[in-house]
């Protein structure tokens, strides 16, 4: 059962956001038992140190912004 706490959704939004709940259920039951779920590529903690920082100075805070 889903209930909407807060708003007033119309009823294209609700049919959304329900299609969006069955397709990932559908998805889950369509994997094979007991397989992990792929981790997320952007929660990586290899994600953060993939480049070094720059060096510290004047207008270091600029090169961690703008590549090169």
């Amino acid at each position: 059962m889903i209930k909407v706490v807060r708003g007033n959704p119309t009823r294209e939004e609700l049919a959304a956001a329900l299609a969006v709940v069955r397709a990932r259920a559908a998805a889950v039951a369509d994997s094979p038992p007991g397989a992990a779920e792929p981790a997320a590529e952007w929660s990586a903690p290899t994600r953060i140190a993939r480049r070094r920082l720059p060096e510290p100075g004047p207008r270091a805070w600029a090169r961690t912004y703008w590549p090169g």
